[in-house]
């Protein structure tokens, strides 16, 4: 055997074992990922070309009992980064002095695929690039495993907006959140009317009827 021809198969022996893995380990939504990865990796070797770093397919998250949401099956997955707004307002405090009021959130949503999937805002609204958009109200939430992190919610949701990719969803559960805790430093009545924006980051999981 050649040194070319033993090269190829070691090639073809690790793609192999890659595909293996991610069929072990990937969960349903991210087997496509990881059988695509896995492909492009196959034909790159076959020609001796390196690709670049790709991230790795996303992992569902485990969802805490207090956020189920029984007879809803998940049918998006889409993360979200920006801020969570809260401005200094009067009569919220102890004794009526002021206090940190939530407004809402500003940020930007990516697909699982990385493709921009719109822009989540005050309501809270979630709104894809299509149109399609729905509001939410929280039904449940579960302290967030990381320090100063937002909650994480279970939400029931409606469609206020047109056909697409939020059209159909009618619950949304927020977790693996990280920042958005209101502000550290001081609210009082010197700094009432402030606004404050504090970076944060968090995974939408959106449902809709049926069995997972």
């Amino acid at each position: 055997m050649t040194f070319a021809t033993r090269n190829l198969t070691a090639r073809r022996l690790v793609c192999a074992a890659l595909l293996a893995a991610m069929a072990a380990k990937a969960n349903a939504g991210a087997l496509a990922d990881g059988f695509a990865i896995a492909g492009e990796l196959y034909a790159a070797s076959l020609v001796g070309v390196s690709l670049p770093a790709r991230k790795p397919p996303r992992v569902e998250p485990t969802i805490p009992a207090a956020l189920a949401a029984p007879g809803a099956r998940r049918v998006d997955h889409i993360a979200a980064k920006g801020v969570q707004v809260y401005e200094c307002r009067a009569g919220l405090g102890a004794a009526g002095g002021a206090a940190w009021a939530f407004v809402g959130p500003e940020a930007s949503l990516t697909g699982a695929r990385g493709e921009a999937a719109g822009r989540h805002y005050a309501g809270p609204y979630w709104e894809a690039p299509d149109g399609s958009r729905i509001v939410g109200t929280v039904k449940a939430r579960a302290d967030a495993p990381r320090a100063g992190a937002v909650p994480w919610l279970l939400l029931e949701t409606r469609s206020v907006g047109g056909p697409g990719r939020y059209a159909g969803v009618t619950g949304v559960q927020r977790v693996n959140t990280a920042g958005g805790g209101a502000p550290a430093h001081a609210c009082d009545t010197r700094a009432i009317g402030v606004v404050a924006r504090v970076p944060y980051s968090a995974d939408y999981v959106l449902l809709a009827p049926g069995a997972p």
